[in-house]
């Protein structure tokens, strides 16, 4: 028997999810015909641009990064209706918005980080690569494991996308009132956690793939 296709169902609790989950449900019967599911995952592209353009402005006025922090909360509003106004109206573009989301999250990663690549020191830049490369290894981990178990897991040890936006958020927050300097050498401690967190993550998921294919030879032999 084929299974179905669960891309659509995240997995996993984040500290936010239960908040988050009552506000979309509530909200979204009451979202205006004319906003698609569609239409909200692509608009993740121009958000993505204005983050990288208020970078570029946030080097002659810091105050700039309150549009980027506006930019990211716009983008978690749209990535959060986008899959749940498919359900509601019953789109059928379940594996459209599982591809296409999920790739213009990694743009809107990206967007992120070139924004701070263009406004912190250059000695900082190497250290914003492999931040780069680490949370690009989470979203590979995640869709491997959807990949071996059609079960997508988004969140770990109670962290999850939105609680990422908001360490984005504040960051801006401190780089604006107390500048580049003094926030820069936190790079290095979001390195290592964001390491840590990977393997937990990575073990994690092994562990239980690993016991699932056990499962399955047991079931064969019998």
């Amino acid at each position: 028997m084929e299974q179905s296709f669960a891309g659509d169902k995240k997995k996993g609790q984040s500290i936010l999810g239960p908040i988050e989950k009552r506000f979309i449900n509530y909200w979204t019967p009451k979202i205006p015909l004319w906003i698609t599911s569609p239409f909200l995952t692509l608009a993740t592209i121009p958000i993505s641009i204005f983050i990288i353009a208020f970078s570029f402005l946030a080097q002659g006025n810091i105050h700039w990064l309150w549009g980027v922090s506006f930019m990211i909360f716009l983008q978690w509003l749209t990535d959060s209706f986008d899959g749940a106004i498919g359900r509601h109206r019953n789109s059928g573009l379940a594996r459209w918005g599982y591809y296409m989301d999920h790739f213009l999250d990694y743009i809107f990663l990206c967007s992120i980080l070139i924004g701070y690549a263009i406004l912190l020191p250059d000695n900082f830049k190497y250290l914003l690569f492999f931040i780069l490369a680490l949370f690009g290894a989470f979203m590979v981990n995640a869709y491997l494991r959807f990949a071996a178990t059609n079960e997508f897991q988004i969140a770990y040890l109670g962290i999850g996308p939105t609680e990422v936006r908001i360490i984005f958020i504040i960051v801006n927050t401190l780089l604006i009132f107390f500048g580049k300097t003094y926030v820069a050498w936190a790079l290095p401690y979001v390195l290592v956690f964001s390491l840590l967190g990977l393997c937990v993550a990575v073990y994690h998921n092994s562990r239980y793939i690993w016991e699932m294919d056990m499962k399955e030879n047991e079931r064969l032999e019998d």
